[in-house]
């Protein structure tokens, strides 16, 4: 779909969510071939099942079904009796579109200048042309700082030094806040916690998913930096969306009383998803998706209620759409540092994020806040997360780089504020890592 498309459903969701009857549309959507039946049923499943949030899902998948899926979806309005929707679409549709004859160019008849009209006129340098500035040649010697005057001389402002912790040039202060049990975590506990990684590598064929070639590196990566940081951790590789769930809920009904810390790692490829509080879903194996919303969900009060209190980390390398971030210039602050002979390559599923404003009357949640959670993406919704075939992917290798340089002195947000300035700077195409922080405190890693 092309982005005038794209921007004149965002410009009508609110309405077609208001008005928008789902119920009559599965079977015309089927026939037209812009859904398959798998998707009808991941849109029909979308939140509470509800027609508003089938409705909200179905308008934010439409955008990834190709660049005749509006008048495809138009049509689809006319067939089912929705004739002001359709209405509705088609005139703005029109409206967007450029009037060609209003910008067409004008019949330019070309001057014809006569060679007497081109004479040199000499002027008299000591009387300038009134209407106009006589420049002013100023030698090298005028151009010394020293001969400028106070007010245009810019001001010497000292170079910032990084003292190495992050912004805090006394150590004792960061210990000091590390032991403060009223802003810091206490994770005396030796194992701290358990830590779960789900590597998703090979997809069952029908899923249409690619295998992620150089994710078992990000695993390998993560189950050594962990174990340093004084976690059990457990690793499960392939599995389905069901053994996803049966691995999350096994994990929260263990007994986490004499331990601190709880922390979930998911890698696979991923999609947009309904969600009221965390965007996305991670894929199992066997094509469906785990909206991350519910992972995060089994690890509340109620789920699991031995780490209420305890601090809950959800790291996500799973992709945040198809769209590839070219960046914008800035003035370079370290060369390129893409390794030669390098691949990187998306795991690039449909994952766009609306923004709230499109959508204001269903944008309040009804849900509690959720305390004492931190849910860390590999990247900002709507675009690609990239992964190197060799080396992994850019998230998880910068992640376990900064760990191990800087964890032991700063906390998980200072750690991450690090991973996304790296990350941001890497490669032609770019990638810009997010979290949702419901922290109630500073968490330091045990790291001796």
């Amino acid at each position: 779909m092309d982005e005038a498309d794209r921007q004149l459903l965002r410009r009508c969701r609110v309405q077609l969510v208001r008005e928008l009857q789902v119920a009559s549309l599965w079977d015309v959507l089927l026939n037209r071939e812009l859904f398959k039946p798998d998707m009808i049923e991941d849109i029909q499943r979308a939140g509470s099942g509800s027609r508003r949030d089938q409705a909200r899902q179905l308008i934010t998948d439409l955008e990834t079904r190709g660049s005749q899926a509006l008048p495809l979806f138009i049509s689809c309005l006319e067939d089912t009796g929705q004739h002001s929707l359709a209405s509705l679409l088609r005139t703005s549709s029109q409206a967007a579109k450029p009037d060609l004859e209003a910008v067409r160019p004008l019949n330019l008849v070309p001057a014809v200048v006569r060679p007497e009209e081109l004479r040199v006129v000499k002027q008299d340098p000591l009387k300038p042309t009134p209407g106009k500035l006589t420049p002013v040649v100023l030698g090298p010697e005028k151009l010394s700082p020293a001969n400028f005057s106070p007010e245009v001389r810019r001001p010497s402002v000292p170079r910032a030094v990084d003292t190495g912790s992050g912004g805090f040039s006394d150590v004792c202060a960061q210990e000091r806040l590390r032991r403060n049990v009223d802003l810091a975590y206490v994770l005396n506990a030796d194992p701290c916690g358990h830590c779960l990684i789900i590597n998703n590598v090979n997809f069952c064929l029908k899923s249409g998913l690619n295998v992620r070639t150089g994710s078992n590196v990000d695993c390998e990566k993560l189950q050594r930096r962990f174990r340093l940081l004084h976690f059990m951790v457990e690793v499960k590789c392939d599995l389905t969306a069901k053994q996803m769930l049966q691995a999350l809920v096994e994990l929260a009904r263990r007994d986490h009383g004499a331990l601190d810390c709880c922390v979930v790692v998911i890698l696979s490829h991923g999609r947009q998803a309904s969600h009221l509080q965390f965007p996305g879903a991670v894929y199992g194996t066997d094509g469906c998706p785990v909206p991350v919303e519910r992972i995060v969900n089994i690890f509340n009060g109620t789920g699991c209620p031995s780490l209420g209190g305890k601090p809950k980390v959800f790291f996500i390398q799973a992709c945040g759409g198809e769209q590839k971030d070219h960046g914008f210039e800035v003035v370079s602050a370290s060369p390129e540092d893409r390794a030669p002979g390098s691949n990187p390559e998306p795991d690039a599923v449909s994952f766009q994020d609306e923004p709230g404003s499109y959508d204001q009357p269903d944008a309040v949640s009804s849900l509690p806040t959720p305390s004492d959670i931190f849910v860390s993406y590999s990247t900002f919704p709507g675009f690609v997360s990239w992964r190197d075939t060799k080396s992994g992917s850019w998230y998880i290798e910068t992640l376990d780089g900064v760990f191990e340089q800087w964890a032991h002195s700063e906390d998980l947000q200072s750690l991450l504020l690090r991973v996304a300035n790296a990350v941001s700077e890497k490669g032609v195409y770019k990638q810009m890592p997010g979290c949702f922080n419901f922290l109630r405190k500073k968490l330091f890693f045990k790291t001796e």
